[in-house]
Formats: C-alpha cells, structure tokens, sequence
C-alpha cells in the first residue's frame, strides 16, 4: 500500500497564503488546481487510420492536410472531441474550460494544418477517432465544437445522414454555429457588413491564390477581434493571471501568423463548400439524435450578418434538425455583451449551460440503464 502523503494538501494552503487578495477565488482555484494536477497534452495517434488512408489513397487530400489531434488524459468515460473556429487553435479556445470537460473524460483538441485544409480529410479523421474511442471507451464523445468548427460538424453530420448512417455521439455542443458562407456575407449586399466577412472577402474573390496584403489584414482582422476582449483589464483580472494572459496571447498570435496563404485559401474554400441548413431535404433529417446544446451570443453582429440563415433556422425551430436539443442565447447583464463564441473573456456566461448540459448526459445515461 502506497505511503500516505500530506505534501499536495499543504502545497494547496501554501499557495493560498501566497495568493494575492484580488485575485478571485475561482481563478486561484483553477491555477492551483492546474499546478497540482498539470495538463499534459500529447499527440493523439488513432489506431484506426482506414477512413484517412482511403481518402489518401483516391488523391482526395494531401498528406499535408492532416490535422493534429492533441489528447489529454482524464479519468472519466465520457470523452471530448473539441473543434474550434478559424482561430485560435481549440486548446485555446477552450482554455478555461478545459478543466470542466476534463471532469468528463479524456479531451482531444483537433487543430487544423497550417498550410492547407482538406474537409474530406478531417471528416475521415473524425470517423477514425471516433471508431478508436467506441473501442476504448464506455460512453461516445461528445462532440464540442466552435463557430467555424460547427459548420463543419454540421456538414460532417449531413455527409453521414448523405450515405444512410449515423456517427455514434453522446452529444453535440454548437457554440455560435458559422455554418455557411450566408452566415457572415448577404448575398445582395454590396459589400460585407461584419468584421470577418471584410476579412474572408478578398479570398473569395481570388481563386486559388491570394495577394499578401489581403493575407495580412484578414490576419489583422483576427487579430483585432481577440484583442478587442483582451483590452478589457478590470474583467480580465477575474479570469486570468497575467501570466496566462501572456501566454495567451502570444499562442493566439503564433497561430494567425502560421497560417499561410494556401491554408487560408483552403479553409474558406471549405466555408463556400458548406450547404445551408435550411436546404436539406427532408430524408435527411434529423441529423443527429444525440443531445444538442446551441449557444448563440447576445451579440454576433462581428461575425453574423443579421439574415444568418443558420441562426434563424436554430433559433425559431431547431427540433427539426436536431429533435434533442436546447438553443439559449448567451447574456451578461452586469457587463460588456457577450461576443460571438467569447469562450474566453464571457466563459462564465457560458459555462452553465454547458455543465447542465454534460449533468444531463450523465443523468440520461443512468435513465437508459434503468
């Protein structure tokens, strides 16, 4: 029997003595936590590669469009699958919420390639994940997914229902779903109304290259939309130490600076690819009969155009699509309005329904049980 230890418990009351007096509560607790317990990511190599190899085979992809799958290991058998928007990278669009969903299960981040972009190959990586995990693991993933990442699970979801099956998901997480391009441009405005719609425009306009100017001011664009939430000090000290903040920050900017311009090309291209909600035909649906949390901001004007033909379809009826869901609209009424997808600056704001979401899950497994 492994000798009893008191060394994390007094580690814990050392730092508490230690932690400055306007510093939260909360962020204490999760720093302190994450000290005691550090998160290890590691490259998540799947067992099953028959999904990719095929897509490979047929010269569908390039090898240099493989994402990269970042695992980390919990207890718990309800494992994540997190897919997050054009940018950041997923760990860091979920960085203070990664310790909620590690209470589940094991994590996985997908981050997509730099220089490239491929749909059919990152629908074949899922299937591969997803096969690997229904081996491993007690309970399906939950798939947990962010702006840009929604529309391509969306789109994921309808190429299944497209072939007669059906992926095995425990849940699925839409937060400020961009599923088409008619999210972020109207078709018969003559010029784009949203931050990002100025950014992607010029790639839509380019073919299959894209001037450098172009590059750097959609790079611009990302760029300004995170430190928008960043300038925000006072609330800023209620949810990250500087330290963090910092290195933030500069993983954020490593990843907008990453992306090339073939692999911006591609991911709008991508974007253009995606069918509107609205347009799937009956036989088609549902797409998914897993629980579904839909969570749009109180303010998606930066990103959404007003006739958001995705927003509109999820807000007024998403039953039809998803006959278990729940769609809520995000606010915060002590201060700034939520943005679209602030999984960082308003992660308080989003965080219960999340966890109610996942309480749910758990509760409906024991009810199946029974």
């Amino acid at each position: 029997m492994p000798a009893l230890t008191l060394a994390p418990v007094l580690s814990f009351f050392s730092a508490f003595q230690r932690v400055h007096p306007s510093v939260p509560l909360r962020t204490f607790l999760r720093t302190t936590s994450h000290k005691l317990r550090p998160a290890r990511l590691q490259p998540h190599l799947t067992g099953t590669r028959e999904a990719q190899e095929r897509v490979l085979a047929r010269g569908a992809a390039r090898g240099d469009q493989l994402a990269t799958i970042w695992h980390e290991s919990h207890p718990g058998s309800r494992p994540t699958i997190v897919l997050g928007g054009f940018v950041p990278d997923a760990t860091e669009q979920v960085l203070l919420l990664r310790g909620h969903l590690a209470k589940s299960g094991p994590v996985y981040y997908v981050h997509y390639p730099a220089d490239g972009f491929s749909f059919d190959l990152l629908c074949a990586q899922l299937d591969d994940l997803i096969a690997d995990l229904a081996r491993t693991m007690a309970r399906p993933p939950v798939l947990f997914t962010v702006s840009y990442g929604s529309g391509l699970a969306l789109a994921w979801l309808r190429r299944h229902r497209e072939s007669g099956r059906s992926p095995r998901l425990g849940g699925l997480i839409l937060i400020s779903p961009v599923a088409c391009l008619d999210d972020l441009m109207e078709p018969a405005a003559p010029k784009p109304t949203t931050l990002l719609g100025r950014a992607i425009k010029p790639y839509l306009e380019s073919g299959e290259t894209v001037q450098a100017d172009a590059v750097e001011k959609s790079r611009a664009v990302f760029a300004r939309m995170f430190e928008a939430g960043a300038q925000n000090k006072a609330a800023l000290q209620f949810l990250l130490t500087r330290g963090e903040l910092t290195r933030l920050r500069a993983a954020v900017t490593q990843t907008i600076r990453q992306i090339t311009p073939r692999g911006a090309v591609e991911r709008v291209r991508s974007l253009c690819a995606m069918p509107r909600i609205d347009q799937a035909s009956p036989h088609l649906l549902p797409l998914t009969e897993a629980p579904v949390l839909i969570l749009y901001a109180e303010k998606e004007s930066a990103v959404l155009v007003e006739t958001s033909p995705t927003r509109r379809a999820l807000l007024s009826a998403a039953q039809f699509w998803f006959p278990h869901s729940e769609t809520r609209v995000i606010t915060n009424p002590r201060g700034a309005p939520v943005q679209h997808a602030s999984l960082i600056f308003h992660g308080a704001n989003f965080l219960p329904p999340i966890l109610a979401f996942y309480r749910r899950l758990k509760s409906r497994k024991i009810r199946v049980a029974a």
